[in-house]
Parts: C-alpha cells; structure tokens; sequence
C-alpha cells in the first residue's frame, strides 16, 4: 500500500511541537525516519508553539525526548543529521498575522507538510493563520489528528473550516491503528491467500471478534476523557477502522480512494442501533476500585479532578452486524475498555464447525478453527486448528487436540526492528500517500452510526454498568455473546504467557 511518487523533499512543519502527542510519539518517530534514512536529504523539521525559545533550545528538547520516549540509547550520527533540519518558530495559534512569520523558515520551492498535533478546535485559526501567509498552494498537506468533533455535526463544523482551505486531496486525517504492521497485513492476508479468499464469508465464518483492552485510566486526561467517552475517543475511530478493513470487499487496486471507496461500504451497510435495539446489542460500563497487574488502582469517579455524577462509559461493547451478501448473519462483536487486565489488541476469526463430526470419540463437539490476528502486543497471526495426537491406542481410534500455527512477527523478522505506527504515518504523508488515511465520508458515516447509539443511551437514563478495574469488563457483556452460545476470547489471553 505504499506509493512512493513524491520523493521530493519538503518542509514538514510541526504545530504542537511541545505537546504530548510529538514528545511522545511524532518526534521519535521522525528520529527513526532519520536512522532508516528514509528522509530525503533536504527535508526540513519545523517546530511551532506558543513558548518562546531558541532553535538550540528547541534541539535541546526533541532531543530529551527522544532519549526519553525512544525506546534506545541514541544514536549520535543519527541525531546529528535530524537536529541539522531542526527549525523552530513561535507563533499564535489564534493570531493571523503571527503566521507572517513563516516566510523565514520555509521555502517556497518545496512541498509543505502541516501536522496539526494541536486541539481539533484551533485547526480553523491554523488553517486560516497559514492562508493569511499566502503559502498555501495545491501542493500543501495537511495532517488532522483525531478526534474531529465529538459528533456529526461538531465534526462536519471541523471539517468544513479545513475545506475551506485545503481539496481533500490534500486532508490526510490520520487514525494510528491504520499504520500498524499487523493492520496493513489484513490487506496482504486477505487478498494474497487463497485459503483466505474464498472463506472469508458467512459460508465459511461464525463470527469476528474486535477487541481493544487498556489497562491504564484515564491518565490525568479528565477534562477530554469525561467528554469522549470509550465510544467517542475509541469505537468511532480505531474499532470501525479496523472493522471495515476485515470486512471489505477486495478493492480494485491499492491505490486510496479504491481502499476508501470499499471501506466506505461497509460503514454504510452496519445495521443502525437505536432506542428500539440498543439493550440487546450494547453494553457501557464504568471501572471502579480494583487491582490492575498487582497494584490498587482507583475507581472511575475516584480519578483526580472526578465529576462524582459522570456517566460516562469507560468499556463498551457492541454486537454490531452488516446488512450485505458476504457478511449476512455474521455477527462482529466489538470491546474497549480502560483499566483491563492487560493491554492487547486483536482480531478474531471464528469459522463455523464441521458439519459432521468423525471424531467423536476424541472429541465429542470438534471447536471451531480461529485465526487471530495480534496488532498488539507481540504482534502476529495464529490459526488454531486440529491435529491428532502421534502415538498408537488399543481402541486404533484417532485422539486429538488443538495446535497452534504461531507467525510472531518479532520471531519470523528478527533481524527488523517493526516500526511504529506513527513512523508508517508520516512517511506516507510525506510520500503523498493517502491510502492510510481516513476521507471525509468515512468520518461522517462513522460518526452517524454511532452518534445513533449514544443517543439511545442519553434516552434511556441508565448508568453504565459497574465494572471492578483488572478484569475484562461488565458481567453484562458476557450475555452478549453468551446467549448466542458463543463467549469472548479472553479466557486464551490471560493465560498467555
């Protein structure tokens, strides 16, 4: 999915460079993008925010970062060569005319990559500050972090600000699962397997699980979190995201909009949950008091800064179905939650029993086939299937039992180091690359599904369901599945080793 037809240099300028989004992740992430030297020579890093500081100063703390979020000792050849396209610049966000500034610190002559680490709300002011600039021209990207809005509506306000400015040709609206290794090798998985292929539908498979468990908290975030939710600030993005690739139908080619155009279809064919059906398909609940890998941790309303009234779901869980031919009765059963006994991230594929069971002796109701796809930790793909048993028996009866075919991605490309998510991201951005970023039908569609549901929730005036923090979630969303004779996954993920 990568195509490489911009190998120009440009001038990637980073608004929010202070903040915790590129300390954390964008500035390591370009530090490995240097190592690989995968930059081209005459690209430029351009840090803007609203702290005054020195060029030195600002190398001085991207490099703090990286040492503290990198993940290994530096490299001094490295950093050499990325603190030489290190520029910073100090700009008013809201302040047109401190955009003028700009005209110092990048040329004309090259592509322009504008990274919004920023709050969604000011991407307006930016958009508006860089036009008063007159260096927007129909080369410039600009990169959108997600969340956009917190609805249809809040979303479609965000969206047209940035219309204003930018075709979307040049709106690449990042969503960092889609840059993760095992994500992409969906893609590869499906279309470059014909064991895949020809069963990956309702013939063939029972039904698909998505989960996305977190063990911390909310992390101090409060404020945006008691707003969000688990639905907003992870469903409506990452689950659906990640759903629409496992679902879709094969594009024509790799190129974006063919990618978009099928993932779009999905989206539009998920069965609408409203007030008439939201009490038999979802689930919300709200972490209390427990213990999380051997520590106390506190409860949702106990968190720091806590509003004792919130309501607001920390789990969800969702039966989710899609109403086309490849997928008609195949349930896809959605989780996410904080304070989870681990964190993991995987895609489950369930396929339907043998219709006729030989074995009975060995095993007298034969399991299904899985294959689980692991996006984090250790990620991988594993097929569980049936083997027998090597040996000789009196009864000459064939015993059974489950194997496990294991791709480790860290075992299988031990010599490669897997790269981030993020590193994926902005080189794409910078290749011109938008197959791994979200189009503007996508957010809405997505955030029409689901702005159904939290409202069917707001109607019913039922509290989220307690849940004890270190465990997988409501007793609630176990009869989720548990009446369809079908259970979640997690039972395998604890006892991994």
């Amino acid at each position: 999915m990568v195509m490489e037809n911009s190998n120009e240099p440009c001038d990637f300028v980073l608004f929010g460079a202070l903040g915790d989004l590129s300390r954390r992740k964008l500035l390591p992430s370009l530090y490995q993008l240097e190592k690989a030297k995968l930059l081209h020579p005459e690209t430029s890093i351009v840090g803007v925010a609203r702290q005054s500081m020195s060029v030195d100063e600002f190398q001085q703390e991207v490099k703090k970062n990286i040492e503290k979020f990198g993940g290994a000792q530096l490299c001094e050849d490295t950093w050499s060569r990325l603190s030489a396209r290190l520029d910073y610049v100090c700009v008013d966000m809201k302040d047109i005319a401190s955009f003028q500034q700009f005209d110092e610190h990048v040329n004309p002559d090259r592509t322009m990559v504008c990274y919004l680490a920023t709050p969604p709300s000011i991407y307006g002011d930016i958009c508006r500050g860089l036009h008063s600039s007159n260096i927007i021209d129909s080369s410039v990207r600009v990169v959108l972090e997600k969340p956009i809005g917190h609805d249809l509506e809040s979303s479609n306000v965000i969206n047209d600000q940035v219309a204003e400015y930018f075709k979307e040709s040049q709106i690449y609206r990042i969503d960092h699962y889609l840059g993760k290794e095992t994500v992409l090798n969906l893609v590869a998985l499906r279309f470059a397997n014909s064991i895949f292929a020809t069963n990956w539908d309702h013939n063939c498979i029972d039904h698909v699980q998505i989960s996305v468990a977190e063990s911390v908290g909310i992390e101090g975030r409060w404020g945006y979190f008691d707003d969000a939710g688990q639905m907003r600030d992870m469903v409506q993005n990452h689950l659906l995201q990640i759903l629409s690739l496992v679902a879709m139908e094969p594009p024509t080619t790799l190129d974006a909009d063919s990618i978009r155009d099928e993932k779009l279809k999905v989206l539009k064919a998920l069965r609408p949950i409203d007030s008439t059906n939201f009490n038999s398909t979802t689930v919300r609940g709200q972490y209390t008091a427990g213990f999380v890998k051997g520590e106390e941790v506190p409860g949702y309303l106990e968190e720091d800064d806590a509003n004792q009234q919130s309501q607001t779901e920390t789990f969800v869980a969702i039966k989710a179905n899609i109403d086309n031919w490849r997928w008609a009765g195949v349930p896809f059963y959605l989780r996410t939650g904080k304070r989870m006994p681990k964190k993991v991230s995987e895609v489950v594929i369930y396929f339907k029993r043998q219709p006729h069971n030989l074995f009975g002796d060995s095993f007298q109701s034969l399991p299904p086939n899985k294959l689980v796809i692991r996006l984090q930790p250790d990620e991988g793909v594993e097929i569980t299937v049936m083997n027998k048993v090597p040996g000789l028996t009196s009864s000459g009866s064939m015993d059974l039992q489950k194997s496990k075919l294991n791709l480790s991605f860290s075992e299988a490309f031990s010599a490669d180091r897997i790269p981030d998510a993020y590193e994926k991201l902005l080189l794409e951005v910078m290749l011109g690359n938008q197959a791994l970023f979200v189009r503007r039908d996508e957010v809405e569609q997505a955030w029409n599904w689901v702005d159904s549901i939290l409202e069917a929730w707001k109607g019913s005036n039922e509290p989220p369901e307690p849940y004890q923090a270190g465990t997988w979630g409501p007793v609630e969303s176990i009869g989720l599945l548990a009446r369809e004779n079908r259970s979640w996954y997690e039972s395998k993920i604890v006892k991994k080793k």
